[in-house]
């Protein structure tokens, strides 16, 4: 028996979990400070009511033997992959029932995802990068390539024709950085793929905080996008299911290579390895898209957007230059008086009790870079935000 060995080439632990592991030393050797977090991106509103609703009305229905559910379709049922599909039309892109696919999260999907692609091919990620994109692929011993994401191109690379890979990583709006590519930029990606014979894998988990119309919510808006991209979204942002878990991905039937067909891989895929989401958990997510629970969640949306507009207004007066902020629950921003990633994580930490996320932790661009969240209730963020103006004005 061996161990896989490339566990080797990954960190010994996830950036999140290091930065709970330094908060919990802080306060157990501060029990008398209270610690303000906007770094890991968990929501803290509840669930919208008319999700409730439908979770309790689900919980009934496993309670009488006419309407118990047992195993679930692997794709996801039928009622939550039409309201997906609505979801979509409603933002004038259409895709096949056939094409959606129910899952337990993004996260999961996109390290998953990996199963129906060869280890033999080479991987472009930017550099900063949400650590999962890189960690699973390093996990199963692929070659990953780097796209400098930089101040100087608003930490938004573009393609590179000298550069060739076979699977290109894009999240926009971005996480860690929020920035948010324009439509002519994605084009420009979509037609890179195609011409390499690559594939997109598109986060899209921070969609719904796009305001602005001209940006893209699908890399399906794009043009030549339905040959060359497979779209991830989540349930966990838009409607506060970060503990719920649900999520779904939508691979195009026109997405073939050397007569394999990658919708037909996944369905493959997850009928070995995937039991569904559960019964219960897809009738609240079903409840999302509804006219009552759209209504509610919107709600929901703008309470985060107003916090991250106080934390982007902060650095406007402070002077801090970042990207994020609109159209994006996270604010980047340059460390000031050049401190690294995590002296400036220490120093807020221990001076202020205010935690973000090194930016360092996110890759070697990151560095000298920090992410603050929206997510944290108003009260916490408008004292955070306070504690920080104090604390570098002084």
């Amino acid at each position: 028996m061996n161990y896989n060995l490339n566990f080797n080439n990954i960190g010994e632990s996830y950036l999140f979990a290091e930065v709970a592991n330094r908060v919990a030393a802080y306060s157990k050797a501060h029990p008398d400070k209270k610690v303000l977090k906007l770094g890991i991106g968990d929501v803290t509103l509840p669930l919208a009511p008319a999700v409730i609703s439908a979770l309790h009305s689900a919980v009934d229905d496993m309670s009488k033997s006419e309407t118990f559910k047992g195993y679930g379709p692997y794709e996801g049922y039928g009622f939550l992959r039409e309201s997906i599909q609505n979801y979509y039309k409603e933002n004038g892109v259409r895709v096949a029932l056939s094409e959606i696919f129910v899952s337990d999260g993004a996260k999961s999907d996109l390290g998953n995802i990996l199963d129906i692609f060869s280890k033999e091919n080479v991987v472009l990620v930017p550099d900063p990068v949400y650590p999962v994109y890189v960690d699973t692929n390093v996990m199963a011993g692929r070659k990953v390539i780097y796209a400098d994401a930089t101040e100087q191109n608003g930490f938004l690379p573009m393609p590179d024709y000298k550069i060739n890979c076979d699977v290109i990583y894009i999240c926009s709006p971005n996480n860690p950085t929020g920035a948010a590519y324009t439509r002519s930029q994605l084009k420009e990606w979509v037609d890179y793929a195609n011409k390499k014979g690559a594939v997109i894998l598109f986060d899209a988990a921070y969609e719904c905080f796009i305001t602005d119309n001209s940006l893209a919510r699908s890399i399906f808006e794009i043009e030549g996008a339905k040959t060359c991209a497979i779209e991830f979204c989540s349930f966990s942002k838009i409607a506060g299911f970060t503990g719920t878990r649900c999520g779904y991905t939508v691979i195009p039937h026109a997405l073939e290579k050397d007569g394999m067909n990658a919708n037909k891989l996944w369905l493959r895929r997850q009928s070995t390895k995937f039991n569904g989401v559960p019964y219960i958990v897809q009738k609240g997510a079903a409840a999302v898209f509804t006219k009552e629970g759209m209504s509610q969640i919107k709600a929901n949306l703008d309470y985060y957007r107003q916090n991250a507009k106080l934390i982007a207004d902060c650095m406007d007066e402070l002077g801090i230059w970042y990207t994020g902020g609109k159209n994006s629950p996270y604010i980047w921003l340059k460390c000031p008086y050049g401190l690294k990633s995590w002296e400036f994580f220490d120093k807020l930490l221990n001076e202020v009790q205010v935690v973000g996320t090194p930016g360092a932790g996110f890759g070697n661009n990151g560095e000298g870079y920090f992410r603050l969240t929206a997510f944290g209730s108003k009260e916490v963020t408008a004292q955070a935000v306070e504690s920080i103006k104090k604390l570098l004005q002084r």
